[in-house]
């Protein structure tokens, strides 16, 4: 008994320090930030893209001055989502755009928003789970915004009619989100999906981001998977891009920037290398940052996405 007592006050202290622990890795990890602003422009300064704000200031004041309709949608788990819907013209392809993570929607597809117009498409710009005007504590790495997605694309068929063609895009963990909801049983309404510099797993950047950081991604990464799993409610490790595509068979491009030093471009070579569908495309961008290929070489990147999403929906139509 003298003996059992400090046995279980030492296994009761690591215990409270591996909780503690998984707790600062939710914290830093998962947890919605209360404090970043919800402003394209504040977001835009955070994120690094000084080199590129002559180019992104006209494009965030553009659509930011566009008006637009206010959608809010339960999601599967009741969570509210909120989107800004652009309408262009009755019957158009329906485009639904998934910023990054600690992101913002209008300053991620700032560019994206403008295109979507040009090519005569209606669009839904998302506030992804636990940022902007979307509820939601945790943001999971595509693990539940995968149905968010989902949830989307329900709504706008619902909304606009079942034969409704619809263009799934994002942009880094958007990306990844679209990719791993290609894996679900999506409706036939779905013709096309574009992703830009997604990562292949939630686990594989997690594992990436903490070894920049200098620390043992194998000591941390456990902590930070079961900060998810008691403190989000989610296991970060249920789902991945680059399984997710291995079945299915919608018309997916990937854009990557082959300088990524955030998300490396090897990983989007590693889903590319693992899609199954027919029609699917990898583009690189030498010398390209993570997430600005299109500010990079805007001509070629539209030309490849366009010309993409022209042939997706008009093979449809034959």
């Amino acid at each position: 008994m003298d003996i059992a007592l400090p046995i279980l006050i030492v296994a009761f202290c690591i215990l409270a320090l591996v909780l503690l622990a998984a707790f600062v890795c939710y914290r830093m990890t998962f947890a919605r930030n209360k404090n970043t602003p919800d402003d394209p422009y504040a977001s835009m300064r955070l994120a690094g893209f000084d080199e590129f704000n002559p180019i992104m200031e006209p494009l965030i004041n553009e659509i930011s001055a566009t008006p637009c309709e206010d959608i809010y949608i339960k999601s599967h788990d009741g969570v509210t989502l909120y989107a800004r819907y652009y309408h262009n013209k009755d019957g158009a392809p329906v485009e639904i755009q998934m910023h990054g993570y600690r992101g913002h929607a209008l300053r991620d597809f700032c560019g994206g928003a403008r295109d979507a117009r040009g090519r005569g498409h209606n669009l839904i710009l998302v506030d992804q789970r636990a940022h902007g005007k979307s509820e939601g504590g945790s943001i999971t790495f595509g693990i539940k915004e995968r149905y968010d997605c989902l949830d989307f694309i329900n709504y706008a068929i619902e909304r606009f009619g079942k034969k409704t063609k619809i263009i799934i895009l994002g942009m880094s963990m958007g990306a990844a989100t679209v990719l791993m909801a290609s894996g679900l049983d999506l409706p036939k309404n779905v013709k096309a999906i574009m992703a830009d510099c997604p990562y292949s797993s939630p686990r594989d950047i997690i594992s990436s981001v903490i070894s920049k950081m200098g620390l043992p991604a194998r000591l941390f990464f456990p902590l930070v998977r079961l900060g998810g799993m008691i403190f989000g409610g989610f296991d970060v490790c249920s789902a991945e891009a680059k399984e997710a595509v291995k079945s299915s068979q919608i018309p997916t491009i990937i854009l990557h920037g082959e300088a990524d030093s955030f998300v490396p471009c090897y990983m989007s070579r590693e889903i590319f290398e693992n899609c199954k569908m027919k029609k699917r495309m990898l583009v690189t961008f030498p010398g390209a940052e993570h997430g600005v290929s299109y500010l990079c070489d805007k001509d070629r990147y539209l030309g490849a996405v366009e010309s993409f999403m022209e042939e997706a929906l008009s093979d449809d139509e034959n």
